[in-house]
């Protein structure tokens, strides 16, 4: 399943709508794969960012959060000269 497939399920109903609208711009500039690694990376810190908001805020489980982080780290920050 894809990592924003992931998120979409893992959030609480009440609260996708919001969220989704949220998603579409992250998943919009990661999800195209630009030249620009500076901007993928830049973009995955963000998200980062903002899946950590959603498990302060108890909007994403403690169990999504971790491995929705592992995806996003493995996804879009770990570059193969970088290993």
């Amino acid at each position: 399943m894809r990592t924003f497939d992931l998120i979409r399920d893992a959030v609480l109903p009440e609260f996708r709508d919001r969220v989704a609208e949220y998603l579409v711009e992250y998943e919009t500039v990661l999800g195209e794969n630009p030249s620009d690694s500076e901007q993928v990376r830049a973009t995955a810190h963000q998200l980062r960012g903002y899946l950590r908001g959603l498990n302060t805020t108890r909007v994403l489980g403690m169990a999504d959060w971790e491995e929705l982080d592992r995806r996003v780290v493995g996804t879009w920050l770990t570059q193969p000269d970088q290993l």
